[in-house]
């Protein structure tokens, strides 16, 4: 048992360091278990493509026309625009005042992506429910240009990566020098439901709720990142517009005009993902707890013990048996608790179970062969072989 106990202790340092093979382990099995809800039907997705782009002369677009646009959303039925744009600059075709117009006219949001430049929006209220926290801060924002950010409210479009580059969890709201800061799909859900400000539930360990008038509490993690659900929100075009009672989400498909950002389920342009982030905010969509490190340390440490337990002292076959039942039943488990949305990865201790085994396996096997040797050499020289034999196979 000294050997399992030494090896197990072993195991548990990449699970407190966080080592990057073992945490994109977990990420993939999130991944693969995590099952994707219906869309909410209070959304739609229009793509900009490249055949409306031919037929107005190319990019960029005029904001005549992109006001033009708005209207003709916001005729069809839909019940607010949010433009994943970007517009810092004024538009050279003087476009820019029918633009802010039709902005003004329906709940509508733009785009402000997060730079290194020190600037930040003016900040939006927001209440804080517990202990004040401090995170990682925002390193500064680049806002549109004034004439359209009094029209329209305004979302960070931040998308932070894990370890293996893709886009999985994003902020709610960042912090910043003087306030906080929405993403786009929290701005959306706010300028919808009609309020002006926002609730962040805080503990100990940092932001736990936060709450936007007329929809329940978003749990999120301890960072106020919320992990992204990437539901098939219904797309549409410029010549189809079925954007009737939905929110719409407005960004270029065209080639070559927005970055594509890789998620799980491939790669997707900006106002894709924000409009998972806005689907994810009003579904039951999965997290990860605070208290994951501990669970997963205990589960370590439970079924390493166990499975060293039942190899040493159950023979080959009953150890054997108790520890194909002990891995089915944590691979169950793992199933069991991604779809009730708490994300506690089982895998690492199931390898570690793995590798306990075949130590103690192992090291029955050379424990019983030196004792086999060891009878033969005693009694060789006495006993016909038959009977050493025998004894071999029963030392008692």
């Amino acid at each position: 048992m000294k050997w399992a106990i030494t090896l197990l202790t072993l195991l548990t340092l990449p699970l407190l360091f966080n080592l990057v093979p073992l945490e994109v382990m977990r990420l993939k099995t999130f991944d693969a278990l995590v099952t994707t809800p219906s869309p909410t039907g209070h959304f739609t997705i229009l793509n900009i493509d490249e055949q409306f782009l031919d037929e107005q002369g190319g990019y960029p677009l005029p904001r005549d026309t992109l006001a033009k646009i708005h209207k003709d959303i916001m005729d069809a039925g839909a019940l607010g625009v949010g433009w994943v744009m970007l517009f810092p600059h004024p538009d050279r075709l003087g476009g820019d005042d029918a633009f802010a117009l039709e902005l003004s006219k329906s709940p509508s949001v733009i785009a402000m992506p997060e730079i290194s430049n020190g600037l930040y929006p003016s900040t939006v209220g927001t209440v804080i429910k517990g202990p004040i926290v401090s995170l990682p801060k925002a390193q500064g924002f680049l806002e549109n240009i004034d004439v359209l950010k009094q029209s329209a409210g305004q979302g960070a479009i931040s998308a932070p990566v894990d370890v293996d580059n893709l886009v999985r969890r994003i902020p709610l709201l960042q912090q910043t020098n003087n306030g906080w800061v929405a993403s786009f799909g929290t701005e959306v859900l706010k300028i919808l439901g009609g309020g002006q400000t926002y609730q962040i539930v805080t503990n100990q360990n940092g932001i736990e709720q936060v709450r936007v008038r007329g929809i329940p509490s978003i749990p999120t993690d301890s960072l106020g990142r919320k992990w992204i659900s990437w539901v098939d929100t219904p797309q549409t075009t410029l010549s189809e517009m079925n954007v009737e009672s939905t929110f719409v989400f407005v960004g270029f498909t065209a080639k070559g005009i927005s970055p594509q950002l890789a998620t799980p389920v491939g790669l997707l342009e900006p106002h894709k993902i924000q409009a998972a982030l806005s689907e994810s905010m009003l579904v039951d969509s999965p997290q990860i707890p605070d208290y994951r490190l501990f669970v997963e340390l205990l589960l370590l440490c439970f079924s390493g013990l166990l499975t060293a337990l039942a190899i040493t002292y159950l023979g080959i076959t009953k150890g054997v048996v108790s520890f194909l039942a002990m891995f089915a039943g944590m691979g169950y488990f793992e199933y069991y608790f991604v779809t009730q949305n708490v994300l506690i990865d089982f895998t690492w201790s199931m390898t570690c179970m793995t590798l306990i085994a075949t130590q103690q396996f192992y090291i029955n096997f050379r424990t019983q062969f030196k004792l086999r040797q060891q009878i033969k050499k005693q009694f060789e020289h006495y006993l016909d072989p038959r009977q050493v034999k025998r004894l071999q196979d029963n030392p008692k």
